[in-house]
């Protein structure tokens, strides 16, 4: 008998944690945060590459079903694009309305064609170091999952962790997949200590397994309100291509709450049997700097370093450099994450409270908390190098094949200088075609839009002048992207 496994990642929310390099409009599941960013994978991508490896005699797995945030859809095809993987859907939420309804969503869309697979949900900002046992502990909970039977991935605790649940289990079962007794909140270090010494409790790692139907049922015992206003939503869906949007107003409606809560709590002891396979595979959340220092290669003094980095006479420490040289001298026990608008210094111990600086920055409404100085685009990215009252001077990068939209200016004249590859520019009822080294004019409240027609990636120098120079000053006519 063949199983269907339909992958369903969770790819929303911001890190905060992890600022700066984290951020809302670019945050940490689409990061590379160890290693050569060249050579390696985003956390989202791990996280794809790791479900597609389930797949063994009977068990197929179809295209993963990605729930995320509108602002970020352009990163998910990008993504799965470099894996060359097809998405099933990208269900695309207006607003963050919590983990319960984001899987009634993937549900929902897994039932749509009459199917029932069984759903293997997991979030999109874990690490693992053995994919083997990963997959075998995810092989396991499928085949608990096709009998009827939710599965949950449990983790045995190496230390009295006092920022993860907890799953206790029937210690005296011995069951390879033993019943679920009770899901306990994150413990004071005293109660995390005694968890322990016990035994019988697992970190709860958010990642389960059901069939598509069982979470609909389920959720109809639990929490019907959720149930039914998210079919509402999904009920009022648009799609585009693999972009699948529920009804905005009708999402909006929707009540927010966490898997856990809406259902996994309320199933022990309850008509839904759930189980528990334990995972001891490296697994870590990555839920803050400290977590990545723990997983990061270490030298011989216990220190972790990512870029240009030099360190000298220190111990214990992580150095992430972006865009400079970074040097350290005596530092112990400390987190220093550069990037080129933003350097954050924190003791490990209180890395959980870099987002008291991020929700500093939301309350003075300035933007380093949302968005980096390089900015991605569905076209490209551009990367704002220098500005002043008057002026900003941009480096734009454009995909072979792809072009920004057809638009104009209020407030702001451009002079565009070619650095590499071929531009092809609309400037008023002109098209003209820029080679390296060539540059224009575009004068104020002219219609103009850039593309590249080449099969290399296009770079140009921008130069804006002007009485304002916002990002909000833009009025688009046509679009390929939908934003006009």
């Amino acid at each position: 008998m063949n199983i269907l496994v339909q992958p369903v990642i969770m790819a929303g929310g911001s890190g905060t944690r992890l600022w700066p390099l984290s951020r809302a409009g670019y945050p940490k599941q689409f990061l590379v945060l160890s290693g050569d960013p060249a050579n390696q994978r985003s956390l989202f991508q791990q996280a794809v590459a790791r479900l597609r490896g389930l797949a063994t005699e009977g068990i197929t797995v179809a295209g993963p079903v990605i729930v995320g945030n509108e602002e970020h859809r352009f990163l998910v095809l990008d993504q799965l694009h470099a894996l060359r993987v097809e998405p099933a859907a990208a269900l695309l939420e207006p607003v963050g309305r919590n983990t319960a309804p984001a899987v009634t969503l993937a549900a929902l869309a897994a039932l749509e064609d009459g199917r029932d697979p069984v759903l293997v949900v997991t979030p999109a900002d874990q690490t693992v170091t053995d994919e083997a046992a990963f997959s075998a502990a995810l092989q396991r909970a499928v085949s608990v999952a096709d009998g009827g039977a939710i599965a949950i991935l449990g983790i045995a605790p190496d230390a009295p962790e006092t920022g993860y649940g907890y799953i206790r289990v029937d210690a005296s079962a011995t069951d390879p997949a033993p019943p679920v007794v009770q899901f306990v909140e994150k413990p004071d270090l005293a109660t995390a200590q005694r968890y322990v010494a016990d035994g019988g409790y697992f970190w709860n790692a958010g990642m389960f397994v059901l069939k598509a139907s069982v979470w609909m049922a389920a959720l109809e015992r639990f929490r019907p309100d959720i149930a039914a206003a998210t079919r509402k939503a999904w009920a009022a869906r648009s799609n585009d291509a693999k972009f699948v949007r529920p009804g905005q107003a009708e999402f909006a409606a929707v009540p927010s709450e966490s898997v856990d809560y809406a259902v996994m709590e309320q199933c022990p002891g309850s008509e839904f049997e759930i189980r528990m396979v334990a995972l001891n595979a490296g697994w870590n959340d990555l839920g803050a700097w400290e977590a990545v220092w723990q997983v990061a290669p270490k030298d011989g003094f216990g220190n972790a370093s990512v870029g240009d980095v030099i360190v000298k006479d220190s111990t214990n420490t992580l150095v992430h450099a972006t865009s400079r040289l970074v040097s350290t001298v005596g530092l112990d026990n400390v987190i220093v994450i550069e990037t080129p608008d933003a350097v954050m210094v924190a003791s490990r111990e209180r890395s959980q409270d870099v987002k008291l600086i991020v929700n500093h920055l939301g309350a003075e409404q300035r933007n380093e908390h949302t968005v980096h100085r390089k900015v991605h685009r569905p076209w490209g990215w551009y990367d704002s190098i220098d500005n002043g009252p008057r002026h900003q001077v941009k480096r734009i990068m454009v995909k072979p094949g792809a072009s920004l939209s057809l638009q104009m200016h209020h407030h702001r004249a451009e002079h565009w200088i070619v650095v590499s590859g071929t531009a092809e520019v609309t400037n008023g009822d002109k098209v003209i075609l820029l080679a390296e080294n060539q540059s224009t004019y575009i004068p104020l409240g002219q219609t103009h839009r850039l593309a590249n027609p080449g099969k290399v990636p296009l770079e140009i120098i921008e130069v804006q002048s002007g009485s304002y120079l916002g990002e909000d000053d833009i009025v688009r006519f046509e679009d390929t992207y939908g934003r006009s």
